[in-house]
């Protein structure tokens, strides 16, 4: 398996320092270029809405990040599209994240707009237009193994900028087709290079925000949203259980709640407890919120399914990894075995790890290898 040979290359220009200093890199190295933008969400649908902030100012894939991508486009002289993908984002992410939320799991957008919308969605456009190959900001690094005939995610040099967390999902046709040229690069060099080339956006911040939750207020856009659509919020009011079964207190609703969490326990119970309590649980079908010490957050096993390998075609048998729980969580050392069925894997930690959370993603690491990865259950 080999990639194109086509010298035209997409690069998917988000609008932020990364993306612009891939179309100058590429361009100066004399590649033909066509600029990619995906159109994902209306920031301005819910703006000002109860609880949603007025200003849409700041946030990833705002219309001043499409701007920015088309200056950077005419600045190096190179064709530049805007492609609208409201209505399949809408139906491939905003509504499973509201659908996990309501039942009670932690989804993460992004890695769901990798999986199913962005690459896929990307690559086709560029087919459309003339070009077999996409370039990406992604700090990340992919590599052809002749050995084991497959195409390899690796992490990148830059350990603060790892990417690769939310890109288990790429196929090896989507890795086959697909150009990092950050991988062997730190931060502070890409805006240096930025600068060089003369891009006006060198120095601007990197946006951390869900597109379409500004603020992180998940519950506000839930509300939001579901009004919007006008759906009333389900009713998902329950009990605060203990790990034993006894009930402490009561809640509004599941989706208030997350795996691990602290904050806004105490206005719940019904009693005043010595040590700090965390929600441990969330049982969306008795919708049950069960909570209890720190001690009680660790564990050492989980399973995960809706997998995908890339290091490996399959797991046929036990397998040495450290795994990734969440982005920012420190790859632990695990053993994988084949689950109960072909799409299922079991964990095994060899060290307790702290609030493994249902809808997470779980990606699994050898050395800088991502071997593959799954969604907690």
């Amino acid at each position: 398996m080999s990639a194109a040979c086509n010298n035209t290359i997409a690069v998917a220009m988000s609008g932020g320092v990364d993306s612009s200093a891939v179309a100058a890199l590429l361009r100066s190295e004399g590649h033909d270029l066509i600029g990619l933008t995906l159109q994902l969400w209306n920031q301005r649908r819910l703006a000002g809405h109860e609880g949603m902030p007025e200003s849409v100012q700041g946030r990833c894939c705002s219309v001043d990040d499409v701007y920015d991508a088309r200056r950077v486009a005419e600045q190096l002289g190179i064709p530049y599209y805007l492609v609208n993908q409201q209505e399949r984002f809408e139906a491939d992410v905003v509504r499973p994240f509201v659908a996990e939320y309501l039942a009670g799991r932690t989804p993460i957008p992004c890695t769901l707009c990798n999986n199913h919308l962005k690459f896929d969605q990307l690559l086709l456009t560029a087919r459309q237009i003339g070009a077999d190959r996409i370039a990406t900001g992604h700090y990340a690094r992919n590599e052809y193994c002749p050995d084991r005939n497959r195409w390899i995610l690796k992490r990148p040099a830059d350990a603060a900028k790892d990417q690769t967390y939310f890109l288990f999902g790429l196929t090896q046709e989507q890795l086959s087709r697909t150009l990092f040229p950050l991988g062997n690069m730190r931060k502070p060099a890409v805006r240096e290079m930025a600068a060089e080339h003369g891009l006006a956006l060198a120095q601007k911040p990197d946006s951390q925000e869900i597109c379409f939750i500004p603020g992180g207020d998940y519950k506000a856009f839930l509300d939001a949203y579901l009004d919007e659509q006008g759906r009333e919020m389900p009713v998902t009011a329950g009990e605060l259980v203990t790990t034993s079964g006894e009930v402490v207190g009561h809640h509004d609703g599941i989706h208030n709640f997350t795996v691990g969490q602290r904050k806004g326990l105490h206005k719940s119970m019904d009693i005043n407890t010595p040590d700090p309590l965390y929600v441990i649980q969330i049982k969306g079908g008795e919708r049950q919120v069960v909570v209890g010490t720190q001690d009680n957050l660790l564990t050492t096993e989980f399973l995960a399914n809706r997998l995908n390998w890339i290091s490996i075609p399959a797991l046929t048998e036990p397998m040495r990894v450290q795994i990734k729980i969440r982005h920012r969580h420190e790859p632990a050392w695990a053993t994988l075995a084949p689950g109960a069925h072909s799409d299922q894997v079991a964990a095994t930690f060899d060290q307790p790890q702290r609030a493994v959370t249902p809808g997470q993603a779980a990606v699994f690491y050898d050395g800088d290898e991502v071997v593959g990865g799954g969604w907690i259950q």
